[in-house]
């Protein structure tokens, strides 16, 4: 008898676990419930982390948390896409992340070069093919994660809007978190969706080392342009030109120029760039290249070593003498840095 009243009671127990888990499955997609706590297929969890992901954000009047996600990556369909925000009555906080592989065309490409090997970001430690600063990061994944030739790669960047008095702004670049939260958030969402695509190496993605800041903050530009020898501009005497020197080290080299528009945004006008780190150096791969384009490859001691140059926004005129001279200036000085000649040699 007591037997049978255990039985009874085991199935009990089982049918409302399994009443409980069926109704979490749907709380979670909706988030909402016990479940909302889980963001981008599993990676991160409340209060681990920035102040996103804390207490302490929703706990200002009128503030909700929110996420989206896609369906996780797959080795049929190896990417994918999520969000969390931090919203309020007169403010809006979000993150984006996403995995995949690079973009295909040419000028997409081009943006998301002057977006995440930007100036103002550091480069990872430990070895790690990525850059990461307080508003974005970015990871390039081993080369088993590949699609179609072109190397996966995953991003995170940030947004914010504010209520004003002429209704909806965006409060431009946001913040979301130190330069070693933003890197731990970056690599645990790796992990997840290459275990997800099944693509992950055997040892989970760390960076442990300290990480180095970048060379200098941003202030108005000078010649040569990021201390880059014969990079060189007829800059105006009041210029609203704004450079940032970024990673100077053997495997990667950055330098942005921005312009200074009237409402104090700043957009994009110079990016130099040099990158021999394998796995750098194929974000480049399938971009028209030569001198002309301000894209060239050398073999710089057995290492095929990229040289990257973009000018736009009036920059390209007030080059000394020509646009692409300052590129090859830009090949010459870097090369012979880290050990290259011009010729593409070994020094």
């Amino acid at each position: 008898m007591a037997g049978g009243r255990r039985k009874r009671l085991g199935v009990t127990a089982g049918v409302l676990a399994g009443a409980v888990f069926a109704t979490g499955i749907g709380l979670w997609a909706t988030d909402s419930g016990p479940f909302k706590d889980v963001y981008c297929w599993g990676a991160w969890q409340q209060n681990s982390g920035p102040h996103l992901l804390g207490d302490e954000a929703v706990d200002e009047s009128g503030a909700e948390r929110r996420a989206t996600e896609s369906a996780p990556p797959s080795a049929g369909r190896p990417q994918g896409t999520c969000t969390v925000e931090v919203a309020s009555d007169d403010d809006e906080d979000k993150v984006t992340v996403t995995y995949g592989p690079l973009p295909a065309a040419a000028d997409k490409r081009q943006e998301w070069i002057t977006h995440y090997l930007h100036g103002s970001v550091s480069f990872l430690p430990d070895g790690l093919d990525g850059l990461v600063g307080g508003d974005r990061g970015m990871l390039v994944l081993p080369e088993a994660c590949d699609v179609d030739g072109r190397p996966s790669v995953v991003t995170m960047h940030n947004e914010n809007w504010s209520e004003g008095r002429e209704g909806r702004v965006t409060g431009g670049i946001g913040v979301i978190g130190t330069r070693a939260e933003v890197a731990e958030l970056l690599l645990a969402v790796a992990d997840t969706g290459m275990r997800a695509a099944g693509c992950a190496p055997k040892e989970p993605l760390r960076a442990t080392s300290p990480m180095a800041t970048v060379a200098e903050e941003r202030e108005d530009a000078d010649n040569p342009v990021c201390r880059i020898p014969g990079v060189v501009f007829d800059l105006p005497k009041q210029s609203r030109y704004r450079q940032q020197v970024g990673v100077v080290s053997d495997r990667l080299q950055t330098c942005s120029v921005a312009w200074l528009t009237e409402s104090f945004d700043e957009e994009p006008a110079a990016q130099y760039v040099m990158a021999s780190a394998p796995r750098l150096a194929a974000l480049f791969t399938g971009l028209p290249e030569g001198p002309d384009k301000g894209l060239v490859r050398v073999d710089c001691r057995g290492r095929e070593t990229v040289f990257y140059g973009s000018t736009r926004l009036g920059l390209t005129g007030i080059a000394k003498p020509s646009a692409e001279r300052v590129f090859t200036n830009f090949v010459d000085s870097v090369g012979k840095r880290i050990g290259c000649k011009a010729d593409g040699g070994t020094a």
